[in-house]
């Protein structure tokens, strides 16, 4: 599903241990290292898409995370010129997301990369709430800086400010918190 604009929804998850710190994965047979993502499906909301995706790339399921909150609307990147494909009945020139925060509420060994056929990461280890925005590709640090500056203040409440720090230049508008109806 791609809009009319060229963009495929899709969304992205901030998974956070308690201690601030978050989940980092390294792309199978790559060296690029991410948060999980991925696209909303037609007959899903962005909340059961993140519940499909966290369950796939890492195997966690609902009841092994809380739901903190979510970016409000959609953050955007453009892919890099050779990464788009032209050739294709609907050319995706980006992805627009929507990014959320949840709270890891499991054990280390609950989470199982290799659940899918194709696996998305093939290692992933926890980092500084902040270190993603300087070490993901560069055609996503944009979109990682607005999610992660979007969420810092839900993180913080948990973890604290001395896990993540206020960044220069203060904090980003209020959030959109996301409650789970059983």
């Amino acid at each position: 599903m791609i809009d009319p604009d060229g963009f495929r929804p899709n969304v992205g998850i901030v998974l956070m241990h308690e201690d601030g710190r978050v989940f980092w994965a390294r792309r199978v047979r790559r060296d690029g290292w991410q948060f999980p993502q991925g696209g909303i499906n037609s007959d899903e909301t962005p909340l059961e898409a993140m519940y499909r995706e966290l369950q796939e790339e890492t195997g966690l399921v609902p009841e092994q995370v809380e739901v903190l909150g979510a970016t409000p609307g959609w953050l955007r990147y453009r892919l890099p010129a050779h990464a788009v494909r032209r050739h294709e009945r609907l050319v995706c020139i980006g992805q627009k997301q929507v990014w959320f925060l949840l709270r890891f509420r499991g054990r280390e060994a609950d989470f199982r990369l290799d659940l899918s056929e194709k696996p998305e990461f093939d290692d992933w280890r926890w980092v500084d709430f902040w270190y993603p925005q300087e070490h993901v590709v560069a055609f996503k640090r944009g979109v990682y800086t607005r999610a992660l500056a979007h969420l810092a203040p839900l993180a913080r409440a948990v973890a604290g400010t001395g896990a993540v720090p206020v960044p220069e230049g203060g904090e980003m508008p209020p959030l959109r918190r996301y409650v789970r109806r059983s």
